[in-house]
């Protein structure tokens, strides 16, 4: 439900959040660990440097880091960055028609519970449950056998 570019700035924002406070990430590094291609990366560090959500350093020891304590970054923050109406404005039936009870539709009641819990979702997860509860990204889906 939520976009490409959300999608690759929450894994990127994890990158630097598992880094910690005093360790900058170089672009090309980030990119790298969050699989998101370099260019389309720098595009929404932008947005996120002018949110306030990563701090940019030039020069030796520079890099990207996190501006603002991951318990403090909920998904929805980011969602709104990116994906301002997103997946939870729109009718079911018709994506380009707003949601609402003067426009109902036959899934109404059970899409509007969805959104409901798909808004919470987004409003209660900050950015340090999701680094704490899960694996890293290589990991997801990984069904080899530990040895």
């Amino acid at each position: 439900m939520l976009s490409t570019t959300t999608s690759y700035a929450v894994r990127a924002l994890s990158c630097l959040a598992k880094t910690g406070d005093n360790n900058a990430i170089l672009g090309r590094e980030l990119a790298e660990m969050a699989e998101v291609p370099a260019n389309y990366l720098s595009k929404i560090l932008l947005v996120l440097k002018r949110a306030g959500f990563v701090e940019a350093t030039r020069g030796t020891g520079g890099g990207y880091r996190l501006d603002r304590s991951p318990q403090d970054i909920s998904l929805m923050q980011i969602a709104e960055l990116f994906d301002p109406q997103g997946a939870l404005h729109g009718c079911l039936f018709d994506a380009s028609k707003p949601c609402s009870e003067d426009h109902l539709c036959p899934a109404h009641e059970g899409w509007y519970e969805v959104k409901r819990v798909y808004r919470e979702f987004l409003e209660t997860t900050t950015l340090a449950a999701l680094v704490e509860a899960g694996p890293a990204r290589e990991e997801v889906g990984d069904d080899r056998p530990s040895q």
